[in-house]
């Protein structure tokens, strides 16, 4: 009876783990999809569809340092704020103004970052809802000295 016991508690500790793996790469999938659809129709017009952005006027995002480097605070101010001045970038100067979301959602901004730091040659980490939410308490800190 106790090896019966064991075996119907591993089987639905096993079908659990599946169920809860299943959720878990489908939600990180659709934060790409959902990443993808934000880049389509916000970011590509000025970044292009390969991430390599416009020579002069909008930094590439493809293979960008700032992009796939630690600084997510950064990044997150970035994306809701914009970005009007002149920017020093791995060697080249751009200087296009870029336009602030502040529409975008916190989950929307993870979305979007996780995608342009995955995408194209770039290998870096997803951006989490959580890492997104502590960069703004972190910018709002820094825009009020």
């Amino acid at each position: 009876m106790e090896m019966n016991n064991n075996s119907s508690t591993w089987g639905r500790f096993l079908f659990l783990s599946i169920v809860f793996s299943i959720f878990f790469v489908d939600g990180q999938s659709q934060n790409l999809v959902n990443g993808k659809k934000i880049f389509e129709t916000r970011c590509l017009v000025c970044h292009q569809a390969d991430g390599g952005g416009v020579p002069n006027m909008n930094a590439p995002l493809d293979a960008s340092t700032n992009v796939v480097g630690k600084d997510i605070a950064r990044l997150v101010y970035i994306v809701k704020n914009g970005l009007n001045e002149r920017v020093a970038l791995d060697g080249m100067y751009y200087s296009n103004a870029m336009t602030a979301n502040p529409d975008f959602t916190d989950q929307q901004i993870a979305d979007v970052l996780s995608y342009v730091r995955t995408s194209w040659s770039n290998k870096a980490s997803k951006v989490t809802l959580a890492q997104v939410q502590a960069a703004n308490s972190k910018n709002k800190i820094k825009t009020k000295k």
